[in-house]
This record gives C-alpha cells, structure tokens and sequence, in this order.
C-alpha cells in the first residue's frame, strides 16, 4: 500500500524549483575557468594594457572607490517605500524582473547617449553606470524583504556587486561569505562602520577588469551609441541574474556542491 503524502502548496513547489535553480546557477557560477575562457581573460588583459588609455582606467579607478563608498556609508540609495513583508518567493520573484527591466532599460538608455558624445561622455558613462547598478540592488534588497537602513544589508550589496563582477578565480571566496551571511554578520554591530571588511583595491580592479572590455569598445569612434547601450544592458542583466540568486538563497535556502565546497541547505 503506497504510503500516502500531503499534497505541497503552490508556494512550497515554487521554492523547491528555486532551489534546484540555485544549485544549478551555483555550479556554473563556481566552475573552474576551461582553456577558452583563461586565453580570452589574457587576450583582455593585454587589451586593456596596451589600447585603453590610462585616462580611463584613472576615471573608473577614482568612480569605483568614491561611489561605492559613497554608497554603504551614505543612505542616499535607500528607497521611500519600506522592504515587503509576508510575500511569497514567486510575487518576489516578479517584482524583481520588473525592476530589473526597468534598470536594463535605463542603462541602455545611458549608454546610448554617452556613445553618442565620444571620449569624453564615454568615459563620463563609467560612474553613471555604477549609479544604476546600486539603485537596482538597493530597490531589490527592499523587494526580497531586507531593510538597506541596516548597515549590515548594504555592506551584503557590496558583495553581491563584488561577486557579479568578479574573476571566477576570486568568486568562490565572495560566494562563502554571501552563503554563509546570517553567521558571519551575528557578531556586528548595527551601528558600526564595517568599512575594513571590504578590500576595496581588490574591489575597484575585479570590477575593472570584468566591465573594462565591453565598456572601452564603446569609446570606439561610430560605434559608441551601439556598443554603449549593449554593454550597459548586459552588465545589468549580469548583475540582475548574481542579485536575484544571492537573495533568493537567504531566503528559500538550498545550493550544493560537496567536493568544490559550498554546501547547506
């Protein structure tokens, strides 16, 4: 006699497909970089050493460190309308995708202008673009239901950023933290400034280095416009994918991996 088993709700088969999602997105996320991907992350690297001007990697060196900081210290990114409570994973879900066609559509629209305008709107694009891609997770962070007035929730962004756009090389390391984020966090105060957890050197050259390639071709006389609107739209739509997970693993759980690490569920 077959034993006999509760029908799930809708809700909870929603979040057990997440969390297969989770575990699939987690092994592509952590792979080790094949033959294909290390000889493009070194043709990049001489592309970025010997035809980006210096002038442009000052710029973003400069927008990185003082947005970025700007950004977890200030609370001029926190949205008006408080974080959603007592909403399911899959209404969450939704809201996100909206808000992340929103911003893939206003990063479009800034990279088209600023092609327009050459060398310099060009480069002008580089901290504007980091604008957008806060706004985007400050309004996400309140979506799935965390405060960004906790210090604690906008230092998590700065991960989040961290991992979206960092070497497969580094992102085993960013994704332990964000994995493990209720437990590393216990300790910290609310109230205090936990700048030092950051390596912000580290910070600025990961995030240069993985945008450097899209975003420099837009300084290409004629073809700004285009590759402008392109590669704003991709590196949101990266992010997008890196935030949504990042939260949906806090709050449905699951992932794994076993011998590569990660783990919990």
């Amino acid at each position: 006699m077959p034993l006999y088993k509760d029908p799930i709700s809708e809700d909870q088969a929603y979040d057990q497909h997440v969390r297969a999602e989770l575990n699939r997105w987690v092994r592509r996320l952590l792979r080790r970089p094949g033959l294909i991907e290390r000889a493009s992350k070194a043709m990049q690297n001489k592309f970025n050493d010997t035809i980006v001007p210096k002038r442009v990697h000052t710029v973003l060196t400069v927008a990185v460190k003082g947005l970025i900081k700007a950004v977890v210290i200030g609370l001029d990114f926190i949205p008006k309308s408080p974080p959603l409570d007592e909403v399911s994973l899959q209404k969450r879900d939704q809201l996100a995708e909206r808000a992340l066609a929103k911003y893939k559509k206003i990063a479009a629209a800034e990279g088209a202008g600023t092609g327009l305008g050459g060398f310099t709107l060009g480069v002008a694009d580089f901290p504007a673009l980091i604008v957008i891609k806060m706004k985007f997770l400050f309004e996400l962070a309140h979506i799935y239901g965390f405060s960004t007035k906790d210090y604690r929730e906008r230092l998590f962004l700065l991960y989040v950023f961290q991992l979206a756009f960092s070497s497969q090389e580094k992102r085993p390391e960013l994704f332990k933290v964000i994995l493990n984020w209720e437990e590393n966090i216990g300790s910290w105060s609310v109230e205090e400034r936990y700048e030092q957890q950051i390596d912000w050197d580290q910070f600025q050259r990961e995030y240069r280095d993985a945008i450097d390639f899209r975003k420099t071709l837009q300084l290409i006389p004629g073809l700004g416009a285009i590759i402008g609107a392109w590669a704003n739209y991709g590196l949101v739509d990266d992010l997008g994918t890196v935030g949504m997970n990042c939260f949906r693993l806090r709050i449905a759980g699951g992932v794994y991996l076993e011998n590569d690490h990660p783990k919990r569920y």
